[in-house]
């Protein structure tokens, strides 16, 4: 990811266990570099119970769009763990 970006922001996502958080984590690690365009990318990194998706971006209209498109995957993460029973 390209360090140098004007514009960024950290998502933080807890979690009630360590092991919710890593399914959620290891759910998005695949998206990784897959929806970076010219104007932005993001890291995920997980801390404990917690999930941090850094979002960097060079104006603020493509790291809204991160911001979104990196909200509902972590939201249908959730969901798809929570319906496979995995609290």
């Amino acid at each position: 990811m390209t360090a140098t970006r004007a514009h960024e922001t950290v998502l933080t996502f807890s979690y009630p266990s360590e092991r919710r958080a890593r399914l959620v984590g290891d759910a998005l690690e695949p998206e990784v570099g897959e929806i970076d365009d010219a104007r932005s990318a993001a890291t995920v990194s997980r801390d404990g119970d917690a999930v941090r998706v850094r979002v960097v971006a060079d104006d603020l209209v493509a790291l809204r769009a991160g911001i979104n498109s990196w909200s509902r995957l972590v939201e249908v993460a959730e969901r798809v763990g929570a319906a496979g029973g995995r609290q």
